[in-house]
């Protein structure tokens, strides 16, 4: 079965789940030829009894129009959650979940999953973009930064901290990187 790399971007207001509570969730599912079949977009409400970090405030409080789009159209995360496993089934191959990073977007999303449907359609794994870099470009982990990469890896995508626009960004680098490694 064709692996369909399902580039995913969230928005939160904390460091983890639970206490803090994703607020977007955006994906965008790519072949490896880097072609876009869909995307995925919702705004999710708060957790009952989360509040937003500190810390993540103060940066929202400078980002007013990527706040404004990530608090309209709110659904509840069980609606979202489920709404996204089952747009994760039409597609047409076996997902692998890919997040730049990995660790804090994978996090968030198979907290919410598990939360809120019982079951992950990716299992336990997710592809980390900078650690395919850090492969691709044969260099330390902490090297492996956007500023590093070539610039040919990058598409002319906003982005904009919407879920869903940085998804796609995301998952067009991520795409050019895989093309760029099977050239070697």
């Amino acid at each position: 079965m064709t692996e369909i790399y399902i580039s995913t971007d969230v928005e939160t207001d904390g460091p983890i789940p639970g206490p803090h509570s994703m607020l977007s969730l955006g994906a965008a599912a790519y072949t490896a030829d880097k072609h876009l079949l869909s995307t995925f977009s919702a705004n999710l409400e708060t957790l009952e009894g989360a509040s937003p970090h500190p810390k993540t405030a103060a940066w929202w409080a400078t980002q007013p129009e990527a706040w404004a789009a990530c608090r309209c159209d709110l659904e509840s995360p069980e609606a979202a959650m489920r709404r996204y496993v089952a747009w994760i089934a039409t597609l047409p191959g076996k997902p692998v979940f890919v997040g730049y990073p990995a660790g804090f977007d994978f996090l968030f999303v198979y907290w919410y999953l598990i939360r809120f449907t019982g079951d992950s359609p990716f299992s336990f794994s997710a592809l980390d973009i900078k650690s395919y870099a850090m492969a691709v470009l044969k260099t330390e982990f902490r090297a492996s930064t956007k500023r590093n990469m070539p610039k040919s890896w990058f598409d002319p995508l906003p982005h904009t901290h919407v879920a869903v626009d940085d998804a796609v960004e995301q998952g067009a680098l991520f795409c050019n990187m895989l093309r760029a490694n099977r050239r070697e």
